[in-house]
């Protein structure tokens, strides 16, 4: 018969989670051990593998939970924005808000998440991909110049990313600027500073996804739709 859970399952494994993220921060992933969660925990290594199976369970949860969580909160943000603009720097606001209090989990997911079986990389790359997606839509829609440049949104894109997901290592709440206002100032940095910065780089051959993308457009342009008159 299967163990029954307990009703406190959910909250002990998140604790877990919390505990996990701390270790893997200060030691590695490499560098931590299912003792030392166990300890961390205050419970016996019989009882962790109640839990999880393996270190790549615990690793993978923890990364899941909290990328599930980024996205959740971002797509939340985005649907709420009156345009493209006010978009970005609402998602630019709820991914920094998101973070309050998880630098550790962000800096495992930095550090460890390529340590995993190419199985559970996937699935977290694949919720990776869908916080790109909602920041570059969000600066085509504020950018509308840029929403066909592919190679040009790409680069805009990942270097809001970066001062994001970078500031952990200077930002301290209560000193300075507000989780908003640093949001604010980075999106405003990509939207006043994007036009300026493609034209300095002057022009920029083509690379072959775009290539593909162009062509496919153009050729769903040209086939027929079914039931139209020729």
């Amino acid at each position: 018969m299967a163990r029954t859970r307990a009703n406190d399952y959910d909250k002990k494994r998140l604790g877990i989670l919390s505990q996990s993220a701390v270790l893997f921060a200060q030691h590695g992933f490499t560098g931590t051990s299912i003792t030392m969660i166990a300890e961390a925990c205050g419970v016996s290594k019989a009882l962790m593998y109640h839990y999880y199976n393996s270190k790549d369970d615990v690793l993978f949860d923890l990364l899941a939970d909290h990328l599930n969580h980024l996205v959740a909160v971002v797509e939340a943000a985005a649907v709420t924005a009156k345009d493209g603009k006010e978009r970005l720097v609402a998602v630019s606001t709820a991914l920094l808000e998101a973070y309050r209090g998880a630098d550790a989990e962000h800096q495992v997911q930095i550090s460890s998440l390529k340590l995993l079986p190419q199985a559970q990389q996937s699935v977290l790359k694949e919720l990776e991909r869908k916080l790109v997606v909602i920041f570059s839509d969000a600066i085509a829609a504020a950018l509308p110049a840029m929403a066909d440049k592919h190679d040009i949104l790409k680069p805009l894109t990942m270097s809001l990313f970066g001062m994001l997901n970078w500031h952990y290592l200077w930002f301290r709440d209560g000193k300075g600027m507000t989780r908003e206002s640093y949001a604010r100032m980075a999106a405003g940095l990509v939207l006043a500073g994007a036009e300026d910065a493609v034209t300095s780089v002057g022009p920029i051959a083509p690379t072959a996804s775009a290539k593909r993308a162009s062509t496919k457009r153009k050729t769903e342009k040209a086939r027929p739709v079914a039931g139209r008159a020729l």
